[in-house]
């Protein structure tokens, strides 16, 4: 299954991208979702589900289903949008509270035996080259934590142009 989680507002998202196959899973702020409390309850009291009930507690149940996930989102300094944070905070869910060392850093263990592969399509005007390291840096560090297989990452000055490169 493929998984398009993006910051887009719903119109400009269909106006972009207009022929999406049905079975193309789509994961994009409704307004609803509330932030991580870090009570770690989608670990202890409900493993692998939120306990949050806002419409986006089982993103770490979906992302165990899927072999392709993108993600479209505004680089903010190096960084995702708030609401693509929002839904990697709330899918840690997606990996156990138990930790294994990987080339020296300290990284979750996988929930799922699932590996799925990333592409990360950053948009914005002028976005630095320090920016482009940083956001390079942290896409690298989610895909070890999340044991994704192979990732990439890719940056656009628009979105018509992310839309003109980006086949979805």
């Amino acid at each position: 299954m493929k998984v398009i989680i993006h910051d887009l507002k719903s119109e400009q998202f269909q106006t972009l991208f207009p022929n999406l196959n049905k079975e193309t899973h789509i994961i994009s702020d409704n307004g609803k979702i509330k932030s991580c409390i870090g009570c770690f309850g989608c670990w202890i009291k409900t493993p692998g589900t939120c306990v949050i009930k806002d419409g986006y507690e089982h993103t770490g149940a979906i992302l165990s289903q899927a072999d392709k996930v993108i993600i479209i989102s505004q680089c903010i300094y190096g960084g995702y949008s708030p609401f693509i944070k929002n839904i990697f905070d709330r899918s840690i869910s997606y990996v156990l509270p138990f930790f294994n060392t990987i080339n020296g850093e300290t990284h979750h263990q996988p929930r799922y035996h699932n590996k799925y592969q990333l592409s990360v399509y950053f948009y914005g005007e002028s976005i630095s080259s320090q920016e482009k390291l940083t956001a390079e840096g942290l896409v690298k560090a989610n895909s070890i934590n999340f044991n994704i297989t192979q990732y990439d990452v890719s940056f656009y000055d628009s979105l018509n142009q992310l839309a003109k490169e980006v086949i979805l």
